[in-house]
C-alpha cells in the first residue's frame, strides 16, 4: 500500500520532526506506534512527493506525503468544487451539476467531504463515473462528518480516493481544516465557488488557491442570500464569474471558445435513449480517451445527453 518511496519508518520520522501537536504526538508513540501495521490493517497507503500530481508538487512547500485510501489518485487534471455546509437547494444542483460534468470530461473533482457543496459535488463525480478526491482535516480512519460515511466509502471504492495529511488516529479540530484546504488548493488547476457566506472555508480555499496562481470562478448569487454574499465578494475582487458548465471547461482551456463543439446532433444515434455505455458510443463514433470524453461533455453541457448509472442516456 506504500508509494513514492521513503517507507513508513521515514513518514513517522517526518512526522516527529515536524513538531507535532500533542494529539498527535499520542498517535505516533502511543501503543500502536508501529504505523505502518495500523496503514495495513485499515488497507490505507501514503504517497510522498514524488508520488503526487504535478499540480500538487509545484505549490510552495507542498505536503511531505498524503495517507491515501482508493486507488483514484493519480496525476491527471483536477478542479475543486467547494462551498457552503449550508447550501440551499440551488446551490447543491449547481455543484452537483458541476461535479457530473467535470468528471465526465477527464477531470478529478476535488472538495472536502463536507456537507452542503462539498458532498453534491462528490457525488455529481460518482454519477457520471469519474475521478473524485475527497481531503480530509483529520485521520484518514475517520468519517467526517459522520453522515458522509456512505459517501466517502463510495469514493474510495469505486473511482476516487480519500486523502489526508493526518495519520490515522487524528481528530478533526479547526486548525488543521485550513491545512487540509490548502491541500484541496493545491491539487487543482481551477477552484470553483458555488456557494459561500461572508466567512469560512471556502474562501480560505479560494484565497489559497489564487496564492498558488490558481484560477478561481465563482457562481453569482441573489444580493440577500446569506450563502452568495461570499461568492458575490469573490467577483468583485477578480473572480471569473460561472454562468454556465461551458463557462468553466472553456476557462481551464478544456473547450477552447475560438473553436465552437461540433454540432451536437452529429453522431447521436450512438446514443440509447435507454443508455449506452460510453465505451459503446466511443466504439460507434471511432473516439477513444480525451476525444470521446470531450464529445460527451459538450453534449452533457447542450442538453443532449445524461449520465445515469454509468450509462450516456439520448434526451
Amino acid at each position: 500500500m506504500v508509494s513514492g518511496g521513503g517507507g513508513a519508518e521515514a513518514v513517522v520520522a517526518q512526522l516527529r520532526a515536524g513538531d507535532p501537536d500533542e494529539e498527535l504526538r499520542t498517535v505516533l508513540d502511543g501503543p500502536e506506534s508501529e504505523l505502518h501495521r495500523r496503514l495495513e490493517r485499515l488497507g490505507v497507503g501514503f504517497v510522498t512527493r514524488d508520488g503526487f500530481p504535478r499540480a500538487l508538487v509545484e505549490v510552495e512547500e507542498p505536503p511531505a506525503h498524503l495517507f491515501t485510501k482508493g486507488g483514484g489518485f493519480r496525476d491527471m487534471a483536477a478542479v475543486a468544487v467547494v462551498g457552503s455546509r449550508a447550501a440551499t437547494a440551488y446551490g447543491l444542483r449547481v455543484a452537483r451539476r458541476l461535479g457530473s460534468v467535470l468528471a465526465g470530461a477527464g477531470i478529478a473533482v476535488v472538495s472536502g467531504l463536507a456537507r452542503g457543496i462539498d458532498g453534491a459535488a462528490h457525488a455529481g463525480a460518482l454519477d457520471a463515473g469519474g475521478v473524485t478526491w475527497a481531503v480530509l482535516g483529520c485521520g484518514i480512519d475517520r468519517w467526517y462528518p459522520k453522515a458522509h460515511a456512505d459517501l466517502g466509502r463510495r469514493i474510495a471504492t469505486e473511482s476516487g480516493c480519500i486523502l489526508s495529511e493526518f495519520p490515522p488516529g487524528v481528530r478533526p479540530a479547526p486548525w488543521r481544516f485550513p491545512m487540509r484546504n490548502r491541500v484541496i488548493a493545491g491539487l487543482s488547476t481551477a477552484v470553483v465557488v458555488v456557494e459561500a457566506a461572508a466567512t469560512g472555508g471556502a474562501l480560505i480555499t479560494a484565497r489559497l488557491a489564487l496564492e498558488q496562481g490558481r484560477t478561481v470562478f465563482a457562481v453569482p448569487g441573489d444580493i440577500d442570500r446569506p450563502t452568495s454574499e461570499g461568492c458575490n465578494r469573490l467577483i468583485a475582487d477578480g473572480a471569473v464569474p460561472l454562468t454556465s458548465e461551458a463557462d468553466l471547461l472553456e476557462g481551464i482551456g478544456f473547450l477552447r471558445a475560438t473553436e465552437p463543439a461540433p454540432a451536437p446532433v452529429a453522431g447521436i444515434g450512438a446514443v440509447s435513449p435507454l443508455g449506452s455505455t460510453p465505451e459503446a458510443v466511443g466504439a460507434a463514433l471511432g473516439l477513444a480517451g480525451d476525444e470521446l470524453r470531450a464529445q460527451l461533455a459538450r453534449w452533457e453541457v447542450a442538453g443532449i445527453i445524461a449520465r445515469k448509472g454509468g450509462l450516456v442516456v439520448r434526451l
